[in-house]
């Protein structure tokens, strides 16, 4: 196969509150706040990952001059400027975040030669479909780095359980119904546990925490990969997940998709850990829950490794890129 291009471009900085400040915001995130990865580059960077464990001839942001005739297209950037420029007759397979939702670029196929448009998950596609097309429309989960992700050897573990709080949406409600009434019960079990909040932590502090915890809880309205609960799976961390089913993105009513279904652990299975639906259920399925973590009734990591290694997901990318380009 030929080189293939590879594309992460995210918006440029803006000024704030003068001609030039961006440069001195940067500067200071530099050098006080250590980087931050976002869930897309995260995809970008475990993708490259992949394809270096399997030998695969790529190239990253090159000029889109310097594409060559019959070269694959990759560009899994943030919004539609990633494609500002593009002017090649290469077919393009782009994807996850060049729109939060299909209505913002309806013509986005028309616009650039798009023909394979990925989702990681059938939740997030079954959204795109209708407006791009179940022919462009292609399911792609992203790869977990499982050799970083690793369980700890000879654990002993400090807390029962991990609370992974990625809450975004009727927060003050939500503290109250579900996260404090959560963690009176763990108190009133007279179990141990820690709280991470999304947003709020380095990787490497997960990480830790990770190897210190028996469990997790993991609280999010829905997620289309949802690499933070993938990384504790892979790490032999049974979960138990708030799974409330359905979209609850508030600009969905503006986008005119006001009930759609959706999942907050859509690569998951009863080897992985329980689902609960709200507090009422999340309250009658704990013992059960916790009565299997004990008895180490649950191998998330199989899971995992069965399903979405760097390596399955790069071979899967090569699938796509090969239907378009043979």
């Amino acid at each position: 196969m030929k080189r293939i291009h590879l594309y992460f471009r995210k918006p440029p900085e803006k000024d704030r509150y003068f001609p030039g400040d961006r440069y001195v915001f940067l500067a200071a995130r530099k050098l006080f706040r250590p980087k931050k990865i976002s869930g897309i580059e995260k995809v970008f960077i475990n993708l490259r990952l992949g394809f270096d464990e399997i030998g695969v001839n790529y190239v990253v942001n090159r000029p889109f001059k310097e594409i060559g005739p019959g070269e694959p297209v990759v560009v899994l950037g943030i919004g539609e400027q990633a494609l500002e420029g593009y002017n090649k007759p290469n077919p393009i397979i782009a994807g996850i975040a060049l729109v939060s939702h299909p209505t913002q670029w309806p013509t986005m196929c028309q616009d650039f030669p798009i023909v394979k448009y990925l989702q990681h998950s059938k939740w997030a596609n079954d959204i795109y479909i209708p407006y791009y097309g179940a022919n462009i429309c292609e399911l792609w989960p992203a790869g977990i780095e499982t050799q970083k992700w690793l369980p700890e050897k000879d654990k002993k573990p400090v807390y029962d359980v991990l609370i992974y709080n990625k809450i975004r949406w009727d927060y003050p409600k939500m503290e109250v119904e579900l996260i404090e009434a959560i963690k009176n019960k763990l108190t009133a079990l007279g179990l141990s546990f820690v709280e991470i909040c999304y947003g709020h932590y380095q990787e490497a502090d997960y990480h830790g925490l990770l190897k210190q915890s028996r469990s997790m809880i993991f609280l999010s309205e829905h997620e289309s990969q949802g690499f933070a609960c993938c990384e504790a799976l892979s790490m032999d961390i049974p979960v138990y997940a708030w799974d409330q089913t359905h979209w609850l993105d508030p600009e969905r009513h503006e986008w005119g998709t006001p009930d759609v279904p959706a999942s907050s652990v859509p690569f998951f299975d009863d080897t992985c850990g329980m689902t609960f639906k709200n507090y009422a259920a999340f309250d009658a399925g704990f013992h059960t829950f916790w009565e299997k973590v004990i008895q180490q009734q649950f191998s998330p990591r199989d899971y995992i490794l069965k399903n979405i290694t760097l390596e399955k997901s790069a071979r899967r990318m090569l699938e796509i890129i090969q239907e378009v380009y043979d």
